[in-house]
């Protein structure tokens, strides 16, 4: 978390300084490369087995940026103990986000007893279970599900006892959360613990839309070949939550947020009545952009303002219901599940749950995929903050799952593979797809709330206003910007986008345009490619050098010209890594929250925002045209792969009033499909003397089709008013035709069709005789 949660307050009890704070060095230009490296801390990706759960595992931690606190230290903290509690069948996995002034110290305490404290105690239950028998790996007896989450609430609860009386730290104003996953191999069991609003996270193989099921040998794929779902295995425990504040309202609590708090928003007094305490905030996959939550407050005064309901320490919180009891989760494993995440707030704080699964997935190793995570978490709070949090991530993929050890020994029911919730305050019976939306709703702590405001305005600006760059995009030429990129060049780019969220759901075919407009650049030692606080409209890769990242704090000058203080290195070598940076000019014109300056010469790619807009929407228009195609007669009965590919052949000509696009007798070779929409609002008609030619709207769609018939005098000539979406041409691929049209179709206006030739519909279905 690395940022305050709670408001400072003094306190009465002692507190054992471990040596002056750091200070700051005020001339300082910035960090160098070896020291933003000692940011980062991570580990080998390691492979075991552990029972019948064959796994892939690895972390990494990287501490945040903090303008006013240079030094300041990484309060996340992190624990991996195989052979857990005497076994080497299980495992234990905890992710630990502290905050407040010792919140560093506060993880570290937590890393350092929870294991040890829940390890004993399930070896003495075991003990209990066979108290003449070893209890080693030779006991043939697993103990039960509640024995097992009875023994992780006591072990969460001893914790913060022991924290409270510890002189190393005070934990008054300070705390940490816990989120943590005990895996017990012989009965392919988890169970996850969590304390606050640290999150765990599942990806699984579900079935597939058409109702197949997925492989059924996962064991033989890997993940970053696989779609997975992600479902979440904890709940964020915060105000937001109905249950949480009712029972800390029940504590003598006052929930509201700073503003109603400093006065700038009314406070309602039926919302302090638990039967008014308003409905369940289903809060799903959302982002919270807001920057003011719900917090906790004493009656006798504004402290300590905690954003979450439950943490191991914070003791004057303690007092208004903020517990350390944990809430859990133990289900079993099964072939479906590939990917489980642990990871701190400050993952989640700009990504989903299923954003994080999804870029996890495009990886064959954990590190990497934990790499990829939190560059992207970090690459997005500098683009929408001055800062960043601490962020750490333990990924671990999931090879292979067979039988249960111990699947007839246990002293309890086997559990079911859905997954069953129980808290030790409350029973919680959710489902897997319940899992997914519930409350998992990220809490930005400390956030500036004018900061947020100009957030909120800047989107309502250019929310409510044209983008500067549409205006361009009509004379995007696509084909002038277009360089062909070799197979290595097209590899290095597509490593560097593959974890970002605005790539995910592109085709194929975008991607390869993508590639393609993509333009090189040479850049120069010292040369600047963005400045902070100008408006930007590129996004770019990192193919060769190095690039730092520098920010002007707020109220502070760039007295000497060179963007700030450096917060971060973007470093891309031919054959390693290519790193990519304003990815969010891509989506709006918005102001640039860092500089990006040239450490050594380099080389780019850079995609403008009208480019990338063009091929995306490109892409969306030929969907529509998909819709088109499947209604004429001759592609009725084709499968949407095929009519698909028929819509990639698909290309765009433009004609001006008095333009004829067909002439009734001429040998055709395409077929039409008017393009949808014009500039500046306008629409455009076509008018056809029709005989064969139709129109495939059928509901009368104000201001875009218009349908006129005017008949000769001899009762030869049809005329029919055409828009948007509707086709023509079609004639010529009847079976046993002439090939000839058998209507004239001219332009009234300015129009744009999309054309479809007969040898490219050939190519997919093969003759039209």
């Amino acid at each position: 978390m690395g940022c305050s949660s709670s408001t400072p307050r003094p306190s009465n009890k002692p507190r054992k300084l471990a040596g002056p704070p750091a200070t700051r060095n005020s001339s300082m230009g910035g960090m160098t490369k070896t020291e933003i490296d000692q940011r980062i801390e991570c580990g080998e990706t390691k492979k075991s087995k552990f029972g019948g759960v064959t796994v892939r595992y690895a972390y990494l931690s990287q501490r945040g940026y903090y303008p006013d606190e240079a030094n300041k230290p990484n309060q996340d903290s992190y624990v991996i103990t195989p052979n857990f509690a005497s076994r080497s069948s299980d495992v234990f996995f905890g992710v630990f986000d502290g905050h407040g002034r010792d919140g560093d110290k506060c993880a570290h305490f937590v890393r350092d007893n929870l294991p040890p404290l829940l390890a004993k105690a399930v070896v003495n239950n075991r003990k209990k279970l066979q108290p003449s028998s070893s209890s080693g790996d030779k006991s043939p007896l697993e103990i039960s599900k509640e024995v097992t989450q009875d023994a992780i609430s006591k072990s969460h609860v001893e914790c913060n006892k022991r924290m409270h009386v510890s002189q190393d730290l005070d934990d008054s104003l300070s705390g940490t959360t816990s989120i943590s996953v005990y895996l017990h191999g012989n009965r392919n069991r988890i169970t996850v613990s969590n304390v606050g609003d640290s999150r765990a996270v599942i990806g699984r193989k579900t079935e597939k839309e058409n109702g197949a099921s997925a492989s059924a040998d996962p064991s033989t794929a890997n993940p970053a070949s696989q779609a997975l779902k992600a479902f979440a295995l904890s709940r964020d425990q915060t105000p937001y939550r109905r249950d949480e504040r009712i029972r800390c309202r029940k504590a003598g609590a006052r929930i509201l947020s700073l503003d109603q708090i400093e006065g700038l928003e009314p406070v309602n007094e039926d919302d302090e009545l638990e039967e008014n305490d308003g409905p369940e905030m289903i809060l799903g996959e959302e982002i919270d952009e807001g920057g003011d939550p719900p917090r906790i407050w004493s009656p006798n005064g504004d402290y300590p303002g905690t954003a979450f309901t439950r943490s191991i320490g914070d003791g004057i919180a303690e007092e208004l219901g903020v517990t350390a009891e944990p809430e859990m989760l133990t289900r079993e494993l099964t072939k479906e599940d590939k990917i489980i995440v642990l990871a701190s707030d400050g993952v989640f704080e700009f990504l989903t749950n299923q954003s994080v699964i999804d870029i996890c997935a495009k990886f064959n190793d954990p590190l990497e995929a934990c790499r990829a995570v939190v560059a992207e978490s970090y690459e997005l709070w500098l683009q929408y903050e001055l800062r960043t949090d601490d962020i750490t991530m333990i990924c671990i993929f999931i090879d292979d799952v067979t039988s249960s050890l111990a699947s007839s020994q246990t002293s309890s029911p086997d559990l079911k593979a859905s997954a069953v919730s129980t808290s030790s305050v409350e029973s919680i019976y959710l489902q897997d797809d319940e899992l997914v939306c519930s409350n998992s709703r990220p809490v930005r702590k400390n956030i500036s709330l004018e900061k947020s405001r100009a957030l909120e305005k800047m989107k309502l600006k250019y929310g409510s206003c044209k983008d500067v760059s549409d205006e361009l995009d009509e004379e995007v030429d696509l084909n002038k910007l277009y360089n062909e990129k070799t197979a290595d060049e097209k590899a290095r780019i597509s490593e560097a986008i593959r974890a970002s969220v605005i790539f995910q759901n592109i085709t194929d075919e975008q991607r390869e345009l993508i590639y393609g407009v993509m333009e090189p650049m040479h850049v120069k030692k010292g040369q600047w490619i963005i400045k902070q606080g100008t408006v930007g409209d590129r996004f770019y890769v990192v193919d060769d050098g190095s690039f730092e990242v520098r920010i002007v704090p707020d109220g502070r000058e760039d007295v000497n010209n060179d963007g700030g203080d450096v917060v971060h290195v973007y470093t891309g070598a031919r054959g390693r890594s290519h790193p990519s940076f304003g990815e969010l000019a891509l989506l709006h014109s918005a102001p640039r929250a860092a500089s990006i300056i040239a450490r050594t010469d380099g080389y780019l790619w850079a995609l403008h925002r009208a480019a990338f807009k063009k091929v995306v929407d490109g892409n969306k228009e030929k969907k529509d045209a998909t819709n088109v195609l499947k209604k004429i007669d001759r592609f009725k009965a084709l499968s949407d792969d095929n009519l698909a590919e028929l819509a990639s052949y698909l290309c765009e000509a433009k004609y001006v009033c008095g333009d004829t696009i067909i002439k009734e007798g001429e040998t055709g070779d395409s077929i039409f499909v008017i393009h949808p929409g014009g500039v500046c609002g306008e629409y455009y008609f076509i008018n056809a003397a029709l005989k064969f030619c139709r129109s495939i709207s059928h509901k009368k769609i104000q201001h875009i089709c218009t349908e006129s018939v005017a008949t000769a005098e001899d009762g030869s000539t049809t005329t029919k008013t055409l828009g948007d979406h509707d086709y023509f041409g079609n004639e010529i691929l009847t079976k046993g035709g002439s090939k000839q049209y058998s209507s004239t179709v001219t332009a009234t206006n300015k129009v744009t069709c999309w054309i479809l030739q007969t040898s490219d519909i050939k190519r997919v279905l093969g003759s039209t005789k």
